[in-house]
């Protein structure tokens, strides 16, 4: 139980801690040490990573380099940069609408069984007979409506970083982008994988052509922390059956 307590003050603390941040001042931006896009930068100037090349390679018009006249400027290798195009303008509607009605009888009668019912017709009270030995009735209905409506719209354009290349060929890529306006400070994040060959002329590449892409826009300030329910109030809500 000691254990539990504490667990649940360090979660307590770390939350905290994430809002004390911008509490009388704008949220802090994200180091850059941190970042994925840095490391992988870092790696790609390594000298081990970059190919050799003669003084005459690199002063000529006509080398195959990236750097060169006619060279190809796309993101290939880890540590390049592309930019990504987010231009979500979707919606969706469904509409279902089901009925279902089904009703049955079933009736018996033995007014002549043997002589039967008329020998205990007489002994019976009033209103009851033998004539109809059995008799079922049942009907049952049905009926449903749902619908789903949906609109989602978003434009936007981040550059992101190659970190890292795939036996296959394929690029992992990551961005992360901040903006901060007064106390409020405004995130994007982009993460997937790509085929160097759908990467245009223009060194960009649409949200469609990212597999399995991460994308967040979202931020976090004094504005977000009003917004957000308290953290007593959350876990009350996931704890409480009613």
């Amino acid at each position: 139980m000691l254990r539990k307590f504490c667990l649940f003050g360090m979660v307590l603390t770390t939350v905290a801690c994430s809002r004390l941040d911008h509490i009388g001042k704008e949220p802090s931006f994200t180091p850059q040490t941190e970042s994925m896009e840095r490391v992988a930068m870092i790696a790609s100037g390594m000298p081990e990573a970059l190919p050799p090349q003669t003084p005459t390679a690199r002063a000529s018009l006509w080398s195959g380099g990236q750097t060169s006249l006619l060279g190809d400027r796309r993101a290939m290798k880890r540590g390049d940069i592309l930019t990504v195009v987010i231009e979500i303008d979707e919606s969706a509607e469904i509409s279902n609408n089901s009925q279902r009605s089904r009703s049955g009888s079933e009736s018996m009668n033995i007014p002549q069984l043997l002589g039967i019912p008329q020998r205990i017709n007489p002994n019976l009270p009033d209103g009851a007979s033998l004539d109809t030995a059995v008799a079922l009735d049942g009907a049952s209905s049905s009926s449903g409506n749902g619908s789903v409506r949906r609109s989602e719209s978003l434009t936007l354009r981040i550059a992101a970083t190659v970190t890292d290349t795939l036996p296959n060929g394929v690029l992992a890529i990551s961005g992360t982008q901040e903006v901060r306006v007064n106390f409020e400070l405004r995130e994007l994040l982009v993460s997937g994988f790509v085929r160097p060959e759908d990467i245009s002329r223009q060194n960009e590449i649409t949200y469609d052509k990212i597999a399995s892409a991460k994308i967040s826009y979202g931020g976090r300030g004094q504005i977000t922390d009003v917004q957000q329910p308290r953290i007593g109030q959350q876990v009350l809500d996931a704890v409480l059956p009613f």
